[in-house]
């Protein structure tokens, strides 16, 4: 059996009911296990798709990622979901990095793979929809698709998903993830939503994150739900789809809820249909949960990371309205300890860092055998989160990898922007650090040290970034300083600069 099998027992057992709704159309079970199994056939003839091979997307959300996941996890293959906000010197690293046979593309996205195209001469490249030149057609490859009806490859014990995940030093790490991982994460998902067939997921958090895919989308798949499918989120159609489709779960993120809460249909809409939202990525402002709990929709919690696909605790609904800022207790099938610098377990109260084991982490980071060593160890994954948990067990993370920016759910890491900063001929130094914003959570700063001699302005700073990193990894702020401060190994103390933004802001 594989992660396909869910969709075909499903089709058997309810064929006609509703597995996506996307765009106006809806997907039954059974129109959604022909359309894996038509898939399956096109990546193996059409591409030579096997086990073990890996097969890019670049595009938003949409039921042919969702179809790619399971195709892929049905011969055996590894689906590397891009983040599509990315720049293409990004895509052109990570593509380098793992090999992909072939990348799916969305139309919007041709041109931005056009520009990488001559550095990745083997790569075979896909676009949806019809052909166009140099570039095969996906609905061809469906339509001329050959071999066996049910061909198989992959098991749960097969990898299936390849995340790349930035750390705080040296280039993005792809994250392993089996379909056994997968398995268990939707069942702590189910644990976490008290989630059953009856329920309706509305997901608009994207895909190519493991929090978009695996915290309701295939969970509710597995669970024979209905997804209400959005391409991305916005405020605007996300509120008139809960009016319309009713869903009774939905996923969120810290800049969303601020973006529901201050639309002008926000009081109007009929929300009623929600059992409650779940809140991940960063820590939330109590704020914001309250706007959500005064319209009658509880906040739960969940606490994870792309190397535990992600699920590792979760607070319940029936505790949103009295644990406000905690993220809850451990999966049902997920251990999780709090440890001080010793490696024991701290007490209730105390800080240290996070550790998760459970079925649900990942395998491995993909070539890269000493970052596994480093980060995975007597079978415990060390988060390099800090949090502790209080008497009664409750968990509350205290700084998610210290120096990262959570920016509107995505992660940014400074290491990537101080690397661009080094490369400017009027900089001599600079450290890149978080700063609070009522919108995105989170948004980066840039600390400058020009050159002696040398007078750069805050836009020739902010235009080193442009072409190079995502829009959103920007810095929104440049601050020129004399020096940065360092401890005695010479090491900048970067939470005296966090400080000094804190104390402007008050």
């Amino acid at each position: 059996m594989d992660l396909s099998s869910w969709i075909e027992r499903w089709a058997d057992l309810q064929p006609a009911k509703c597995a996506v709704h996307f765009d106006g159309v809806d997907i039954g079970y059974g129109e959604m296990a022909a359309r894996i199994a038509r898939l399956a056939r096109a990546l193996r003839s059409g591409l030579g798709i096997g086990a073990g091979d890996r097969v890019a997307h670049l595009g938003l959300n949409s039921p042919e990622l969702l179809d790619l996941v399971f195709a892929s996890a049905r011969l055996g293959a590894i689906v590397v979901p891009l983040n599509w906000r990315l720049a293409p010197p990004e895509h052109r690293y990570m593509l380098a990095d793992c090999s992909p046979k072939a990348v799916l593309v969305e139309p919007d996205f041709v041109d931005h793979m056009e520009a990488i195209r001559a550095d990745l001469p083997a790569l075979a490249m896909v676009r949806y929809g019809a052909a166009s030149p140099n570039w095969a057609s996906y609905d061809a490859m469906l339509a001329d698709a050959t071999g066996p009806e049910r061909e198989r490859g992959g098991t749960y014990q097969s990898p299936v998903l390849l995340v790349y995940t930035s750390g705080t030093t040296g280039p993005p790490k792809g994250a392993l993830l089996t379909q056994n991982a997968l398995l268990w994460n939707a069942v702590n998902s189910t644990h976490a939503h008290d989630l059953t067939s009856a329920d309706h997921v509305l997901t608009n958090l994207p895909m190519f994150h493991v929090g978009g895919l695996n915290i309701q989308t295939l969970p509710a798949l597995h669970a024979g739900a209905t997804v209400t499918l959005q391409a991305r989120f916005d405020p605007g159609p996300t509120l008139r789809a809960i009016a319309a489709r009713r869903p009774s779960l939905a996923l969120v993120v810290p800049a969303m809820m601020a973006a529901l809460l201050n639309h002008p249909d926000w009081a109007a809409t009929d929300l009623s249909s929600l059992r409650g939202v779940m809140a991940g990525a960063a820590a939330v402002p109590a704020a914001l949960i309250r706007g959500f709990h005064a319209r009658g929709v509880p906040v739960g919690q969940i606490y994870g990371t792309t190397e535990t696909a992600p699920i590792a605790t979760y607070l319940r609904f029936a505790d949103a309205e009295q644990r406000i800022g905690s993220c809850g207790k451990p999966a049902v099938h997920c251990e999780v300890r709090v440890v001080d610098d010793q490696g024991d377990d701290a007490e209730a109260g105390q800080p240290g860092e996070i550790l998760v084991r459970g079925a649900n982490t990942f395998r491995e980071y993909w070539r890269n055998p000493e970052a596994s060593a480093a980060s995975l160890r007597d079978g415990w994954f060390h988060t390099g989160d800090i949090g502790h948990r209080d008497a009664d067990g409750y968990f509350f993370i205290d700084d998610r990898k210290q120096d990262v920016v959570i920016s509107g759910g995505e992660n940014i890491y400074p290491a990537e922007l101080e690397d661009v900063l080094a490369d400017a001929a009027e900089i001599a130094e600079a450290a890149v650090v978080a700063r609070a914003d009522p919108h995105w959570g989170e948004v980066a700063v840039a600390f400058v040290v020009p050159k002696p001699g040398a007078d750069p302005t805050a836009a020739a700073v902010l235009a080193l970034f442009d072409g190079r990193l995502a829009r959103y990894k920007h810095p929104r702020q440049v601050i020129f300083v004399d020096a940065l401060p360092r401890n005695a190994m010479g090491k900048v103390l970067k939470y005296q600069l966090r400080a000094r933004l804190r104390r402007a802001a008050e």
